[in-house]
């Protein structure tokens, strides 16, 4: 059992997430995945997972992530950052910056009860070269996993929040506190958690920051560190992902590039054409085309920016990738069928 005791300057600080954190988010559902019982919990999810990683590109990035994370329990914190918000890249960006020093120590930690290898002790040392095979291992998998799936999973996110912002504003941090989930319990001045460790902590007067996932696993998480708000991840009722295991049938629409230039810009929001070639992993010039036949589409909406130009999605673009997702036939957005060059 995990004890936090949160003072008023914590108390006053209770806040939810801006969004779910895309590589905390895989990172966790690729740990949540190995556990056999998942199959009855979300088999659309675990049939589409198992059939990506056994088949698809993601094949060895799916190896690398299980040989490097162990397969249950407390991740070392680092993989799971504080920064990186914004965008996948964001967050390998931030794994990144981690000093080696707190690298090794939770890496080392983590493989307590594992076999030593050497790719482990590269990663524990901080090993640039592994670093990066693991940041292209995490890319790999999340585009291929959770990516058709991230407009479903960050609308039950927006549901999630809506709803114990209610609760809130009408029962007080009792009643938030009361509804998150059955592991986490108010008795004040202390938030009792059971995750994976235990201990007596002071809150750091930055305040608590909540963050409601359906890929978190059985237990809550928490990130604690000193200068920065106490992170609370807490599992949250999967939403039906059951239209999207079956097949693509945004890429079938649009083309697979184009598919997935839409789903960037979903995931990741606004991105200028440079940015948006990068994620995607095509030319600047591919990627310029791409945008521009959106745009014509009524999918996407661009702007100038000083010297650059950055697009995000139009309504009736978040409504197309939302409900290739949640498995909404397209005729229900107004203006279908959109002509696409």
């Amino acid at each position: 059992m995990l004890r936090l005791q949160l003072g008023p300057a914590d108390l006053c600080r209770v806040r939810f997430a801006d969004r779910l954190h895309p590589v905390g988010t895989a990172l966790l559902a690729g740990q949540w995945l190995r556990d056999p019982t998942v199959a009855a919990l979300a088999p659309a999810l675990a049939d589409r997972a198992a059939t990506v990683e056994r088949t698809g590109t993601a094949r060895a990035a799916t190896a690398t992530l299980r040989h490097l994370l162990p397969a249950r329990g407390r991740l070392p914190d680092f993989v799971t950052p504080w920064a990186g918000l914004e965008s996948v890249d964001a967050g390998l960006e931030a794994i990144r910056a981690t000093p080696a020093g707190r690298i090794r120590a939770e890496a080392t930690a983590s493989y307590a009860q594992t076999a030593v290898t050497p790719l482990r002790r590269r990663f524990a040392d901080a090993d640039p070269e592994v670093l990066g095979l693991f940041g292209g291992a995490v890319r790999t998998w999340f585009d291929a996993v959770l990516a058709p799936l991230w407009p479903a999973l960050t609308g039950a996110y927006r549901q999630q929040v809506t709803s114990a912002s209610h609760r809130l504003a009408q029962h007080g941090l009792d009643g938030l506190f009361a509804g998150l989930h059955p592991a986490i319990r108010w008795r004040e001045p202390m938030l009792e958690v059971r995750t994976w460790w235990s201990g007596d902590l002071p809150g750091t007067g930055h305040g608590l920051i909540l963050l409601p996932s359906p890929l978190a696993g059985p237990r809550p998480r928490v990130l604690v560190q000193p200068g920065y708000p106490i992170l609370l991840v807490y599992p949250t009722v999967l939403p039906a992902l059951g239209a999207t295991a079956g097949g693509d049938s945004l890429g079938r629409l649009l083309g697979a590039t184009r598919a997935l230039v839409l789903r960037r810009l979903a995931v990741d929001g606004g991105m200028t054409t440079t940015v948006l070639s990068r994620a995607v992993g095509i030319s600047l010039s591919s990627a310029s085309e791409h945008a521009t036949a959106l745009r014509s589409a009524g999918l996407v909406a661009s702007e100038r920016e000083g010297g650059a130009v950055r697009h995000h999605l139009t309504a009736l673009g978040a409504q197309l990738s939302s409900g290739s997702s949640e498995g909404r036939h397209p005729g229900h957005a107004p203006g279908w069928p959109p002509v696409l060059p």
